[in-house]
């Protein structure tokens, strides 16, 4: 999956994935940038 990563400025594939679930019930995932190493955080599916 892509997301953006914060440290690089620019749209990274994640490493490491996780399903997770915000407070508010919406789904997201969570995953390791592959270049830099910086957790990644995308809202939604």
């Amino acid at each position: 999956m892509e997301g953006y990563c914060v440290k690089c400025k620019s749209k990274r594939d994640m490493q490491s994935e996780k399903k997770v679930t915000m407070k508010n019930g919406r789904p997201a995932t969570q995953g390791i940038c592959s270049v830099c190493g910086t957790k990644m955080f995308k809202i939604g599916k």
